[in-house]
């Protein structure tokens, strides 16, 4: 059985990384009783840690019953499978696009960034691949 919680390894080269770089990454489902369900994107390079995470609400959906572990989607703007490298490779481009991953050289540091400001760009992307 494959477990959510797994590292995986994703090489990125590219200008936008700046050069090559290794990622371990992982999804996994959180709940909570104040919030809603979320699916967190968690990545980690160079001794940093990127936490994407999706919240469920109006509109945007996450596993809950009714979609597969990795799934999440925006009403209009379609689906994405975070357990897909390609995908994945996505996110961090964009992210890294935005400055938003936790700077190179300036030593060990996290951030947990709002994964659905980096979806409509991401999902238009994969739709323009496809």
């Amino acid at each position: 059985m494959r477990s959510e919680r797994r590292l995986r390894r994703l090489v990125v080269d590219g200008p936008v990384t700046g050069g090559t770089a290794v990622y371990l990454w992982s999804v996994r489902h959180r709940h909570s009783t104040e919030d809603p369900c979320q699916e967190v994107l968690t990545l980690h390079g160079d001794g940093r840690t990127a936490r994407l995470v999706f919240r469920g609400g109006e509109g945007r959906f996450v596993p809950d019953g009714f979609l597969h572990s990795g799934c999440v989607a925006v009403s209009g703007q379609g689906t994405l499978n975070l357990h897909e490298p390609g995908v994945v490779r996505a996110f961090i481009d964009e992210a890294a696009r935005r400055g938003l991953l936790p700077g190179a050289g300036s030593g060990p540091g996290s951030a947990e960034l709002d994964g659905w400001e980096l979806f409509p760009a991401v999902a238009a992307g994969r739709a323009a691949d496809d």
